[in-house]
């Protein structure tokens, strides 16, 4: 049986297949739509109209790759092509940046917004890019040529869009979605929750900063060192080929002198035999030669240059025969070897002269002897601007790759990394353990996620998943212990109170019935607003839990004085007194192996001020007023009134009419007035407690 994670990516591969056909054949439609108007010598390029296709159905990835990619096949039939990706590719940007920008704008003014922009800028990047591939100079520069790509541009980026809408608006519903690239490795979310989830908050840098930042950084360093080697391996080749080129004129010249007339030629100059015809021969030579600056003949010694034959160029005049020329500061390194009439490398050097490469063959005669040197300068100029236009086309190509590359990783990052890590992050924050309903709904919200990446992304979320499960069925089995370990303390004070009870023979169940009064008198004041900063919901349950404590004391009085039939001595009555603080330092001392607040703390004011009246008057304390605390106030009420309606062994239960008349009496002097009237508000209720216990009126 196929797990949920394998048919989730099945359905990954499935979709991201479907979207590179529909990419593939928006790739179609550039080279279509470039072949069509290179065919029918039009003024526009419509190499782009898939690009703005794609870009405005499915944003930045699926339109850099169709313009990246019409390029680089285009680039196999017309090299110069290639360069022209990155155009392409900043309209893949310019497209998906305002076809999908969140702020309200005229349908009208955004696609006017994407021409004029794509406009001014491709006919920039078009003149860069034609001075970088023919690399000339910077002066060839001209406004006319930026006005006229401009023109083009616009026409061309006018068409290729209103082109693009109509292709876009005509596609169906299902086609257009597909060019959303998705790679979800979770459940899918919707186009607004991942929004959100990728523009999460965060303390210092968000993560695809960091990942595109570390990305530029690793392929900007990769592309400046791999550039500047490359430069150097061009600017080596071309020096390479212009030594093999000056060698070859060295030869041609040597093979027009004639070395046993060097030493006439040094010595008449033109009036020596064959002089002006072998300068002649030079000059030629020199002219047939493109970037040849000078041609010439020197004979080496100590003090100098020598010359023998300089022809004269357009621009100067040559240096008379005879004359001595001192030695250039880069010739100075290869002293030796030319005065010695050996063989010299090539020498480049960026003097007076100017940036020149120089070759130097000896010249022998037939005993052997170097008697002079052929010489031949070439200028260099041209290597500076073919290395800058090489250059310029390494950065044309790198910029649209490196974009290419960004584009991708961030898309990577974003389904396999951003988007499921925030989409844990956010249900982890929404954990709510509070309720049973709570803790269902946060772990089906966490199962929900699905995530299904298949790294450490998925197990990370599947050891989350695995402690919030734990977590709740902790919390749960605590609450079922806490639950019983409560049952079991409700029933230790009622098995207290029993044994308290089962000494004195009048009160029968006082008190679960007071437990029963005090629960309805509080429900009643909660809603007539009294004391409603007192009466929370602790407060509630802790009285509830603990009135059947109130009379815990009265396990330190006698069964004599507990059960005596008749009125208590005033030694007997103050003996029963004793009950109200005996039950408190009960209590206390069982607080005190607590180390927390609990309702016993509450059971504590029941025990002793149950039976202090409002005036003042009772005791232990005799305090009154609000001085007593409410749940003993509370508890006075329900005491009284159980007293007057429960049946004894020596008398009757009072009628309700009685028992309530007399629980209005004593509003005011005994009972908390808002206490008493919320009791009498419910009498109804208080009469159906009573009756289940068999008082009342019979």
């Amino acid at each position: 049986m196929a797990t949920d994670s394998t048919i989730n990516t099945e359905r990954v591969k499935n979709r991201l297949v479907e979207s590179f056909l529909v990419c593939f054949i928006a790739f179609i439609m550039n080279i279509v739509g470039a072949q069509l108007a290179s065919a029918l010598n039009l003024p526009i390029y419509l190499d782009s109209v898939g690009t703005i296709v794609a870009s405005m159905l499915g944003g930045y990835l699926p339109g850099i790759l169709v313009g990246y990619f019409t390029n680089l096949v285009l680039g196999f039939f017309h090299n110069e092509t290639l360069y022209y990706a990155i155009l392409n590719v900043l309209v893949a940007l310019v497209t998906a940046f305002f076809a999908h920008r969140k702020k309200p704008q005229s349908p009208l003014l955004k696609w006017a917004c994407i021409v004029v922009v794509l406009s001014i800028m491709c006919g920039s990047m078009t003149t860069l890019i034609e001075w970088g591939l023919v690399g000339l100079e910077p002066n060839w520069f001209q406004a006319d040529q930026l006005i006229a790509n401009l023109r083009n541009d616009f026409l061309d980026k006018l068409v290729s869009v209103a082109m693009g809408l109509l292709i876009g608006y005509a596609l169906p519903q299902r086609v257009s979605e597909l060019f959303a690239m998705t790679l979800w490795q979770q459940t899918p979310l919707t186009s607004e929750e991942a929004a959100s989830l990728s523009n999460v908050d965060s303390r210092v840098m968000p993560l695809r900063v960091k990942i595109i930042g570390i990305v530029c950084m690793l392929m900007v360093a990769v592309a400046l060192v791999t550039t500047w080697i490359s430069y150097l391996m061009f600017n080596d080749s071309m020096v390479a080929e212009q030594a093999a080129k000056a060698q070859g004129i060295t030869n041609l010249m040597i093979a027009n002198i004639d070395a046993s007339r060097v030493d006439d030629y040094l010595d008449k100059g033109e009036q020596a035999e064959g002089y002006l015809e072998t300068e002649r021969a030079l000059s030629d030579i020199r002219n047939s030669f493109d970037g040849v600056q000078y041609v010439y003949v020197y004979r080496i010694l100590e003090d100098g240059c020598h010359v023998v034959l300089d022809p004269d160029t357009e621009e100067e005049m040559g240096s008379d025969p005879g004359s001595v020329i001192e030695f250039d500061e880069a010739f100075m390194p290869h002293l030796n070897e030319l005065l010695a009439g050996r063989p010299i490398d090539p020498i480049v050097s960026n003097e007076k002269y100017g940036w020149l490469l120089t070759v130097y063959q000896p010249i022998y005669d037939e005993n052997g002897r170097c008697v002079c040197y052929a010489a031949v300068d070439l200028l260099m100029d041209h290597i500076l601007n073919d290395g800058c236009a090489f250059i310029a086309r390494v950065i044309a190509l790198f910029a649209a790759f490196l974009i290419l590359v960004c584009a991708g990783i961030l898309w990577l990052a974003q389904y396999g990394i951003i988007l499921p890590l925030n989409s844990i992050a956010r249900a982890t924050l929404g954990f709510a353990f509070n309720t049973e309903d709570n803790r269902e709904e946060t772990i089906a919200h966490v199962r929900d996620l699905n995530v299904s990446s298949g790294d450490e992304i998925e197990n990370l979320y599947q050891s989350v998943l695995k402690t919030a499960e734990d977590t709740v069925e902790y919390i749960a089995e605590s609450e079922e212990k806490g639950r019983t370990i409560e049952r079991m303390q409700d029933n230790l004070i009622m098995v207290m109170a029993d044994l308290v009870e089962s000494r004195d023979q009048f009160t029968g169940d006082h008190v679960r019935k007071t437990a029963a009064y005090t629960a309805i008198i509080m429900e009643q004041m909660r809603e007539e607003g009294s004391y409603v900063d007192q009466l929370t919901d602790k407060f509630v349950h802790d009285v509830v839990r603990s009135a059947p404590l109130h009379d815990i004391g009265k396990i330190v009085v006698s069964d004599t004085v507990l059960n005596k039939p008749g009125r208590l001595t005033d030694e007997e009555f103050e003996s029963m007194k004793r009950h109200t603080t005996a039950g408190r330092e009960i209590i206390d001392r069982a607080v005190g192996a607590v180390s927390e607040p609990t309702y016993l703390d509450e059971a504590k004011n029941l025990a002793e001020f149950h039976h202090e009246k409002w005036a003042g008057g009772g005791y232990p304390t005799g305090i009154s007023g609000e001085d007593i605390p409410l749940s003993a106030r509370i508890m006075a009420v329900a005491d009284v009134f159980d007293a007057l309606v429960s049946k004894r062994s020596y008398k009757k239960g009072f009628p309700f009419d009685k028992a309530f008349a007399i629980i209005e009496e004593g509003m005011g002097t005994h009972f908390d007035p808002k206490v008493a009237t919320a009791f009498l508000h419910v009498r109804k209720k208080a009469e159906r407690i009573a009756r289940s216990y068999g008082d009342g009126d019979e």
